[in-house]
């Protein structure tokens, strides 16, 4: 196909919250400026996703001048919580997100920890990631040396096309469970979404650049249950698994996607042209 384009940007300034749409946003090396800075881990210091808590999908953050951010949900008044950063040999914690265990800041508001909590019905808290360029290394097996990346699941940032949403939408159309399809993109939480593609032709890019940024592609991206969850209600389906199970797997994943890592600092806007360098 013709002219691939940036059709869209996505940021989640707390992992597992409602995303946010972006005409434009700064690529950092650990992934684009506000995204996955914050994050609620429960009472044994685990992160809370979507996984466990589809309810997540409901919240809202609203970025503030300073790093702070306005939370928001359905049901209830909002709370704002500001950036703590650690004086040198401040306090951080020690907490766990999958396989990984890093220092983070716990906020210091215990008004927003309660509104956390209330909002989930589980006890919860919220922290932030103050030094996202030592504290959490990407994936050694997929990664270069100094790769660093915010509380996002494993790469800095995960990109898809919309000529492969459009292909899976007509797989699931075809398939079992046709009555739970179209989905919408925001099933996948993916950074950039890139039009003008022929479908699954990011499965064979290893080098792009969007705009000014070059980025490296690092390894589809292995789907899990929080595609089945719709971003809008919080009710789960079958649906995209069930349909990328039947023609998506690669090894034992279900791929959907792209992980990227910047391989140049830079601003990406929406319109701008992709190039496939390899």
């Amino acid at each position: 196909m013709g002219n691939p384009l940036l059709h869209s940007i996505h940021v989640h300034p707390v992992k597992a919250f409602r995303s946010l749409s972006l005409r434009e946003v700064v690529v950092e090396p650990w992934g684009p400026a506000g995204d996955r800075r914050w994050m609620l881990i429960d009472d044994g210091g685990r992160v809370v996703t979507q996984r466990r808590r589809p309810r997540l999908a409901l919240a809202a953050a609203e970025p503030l001048p300073g790093g702070g951010l306005r939370l928001s949900a359905p049901g209830g008044d909002p709370a704002t919580v500001s950036v703590s950063v650690p004086a040198p040999g401040g306090r951080t914690e020690r907490v766990e997100i999958f396989r990984d265990k890093i220092d983070v800041v716990p906020a210091e508001d215990d008004t927003v920890h309660a509104w956390c909590s209330a909002f989930l019905g589980a006890d919860v808290r919220l922290v932030h990631l103050d030094d996202p360029a030592t504290r959490r290394p990407v994936d050694p097996g997929f990664a270069l040396p100094g790769e660093t990346v915010s509380l996002a699941d494993g790469y800095p940032l995960l990109l898809t096309t919309t000529a492969s949403l459009d292909a899976l939408n007509a797989l699931i159309a075809g398939g079992d469970h046709a009555d739970e399809g179209p989905l919408p993109m925001n099933r996948f939480r993916p950074n950039l979404v890139v039009g003008g593609t022929a479908a699954w032709a990011e499965d064979t890019w290893s080098r792009v650049t969007v705009g000014e940024v070059a980025f490296r592609v690092a390894k589809p991206s292995g789907r899990c249950v929080v595609t089945t969850t719709d971003q809008s209600t919080a009710e789960r389906g079958r649906e995209p698994l069930h349909t990328l199970g039947r023609h998506r797997r690669s090894g034992d994943r279900l791929v959907f996607g792209q992980n990227l890592v910047p391989l140049t600092p830079g601003t990406v806007r929406v319109g701008d042209p992709v190039t496939v360098l390899a």
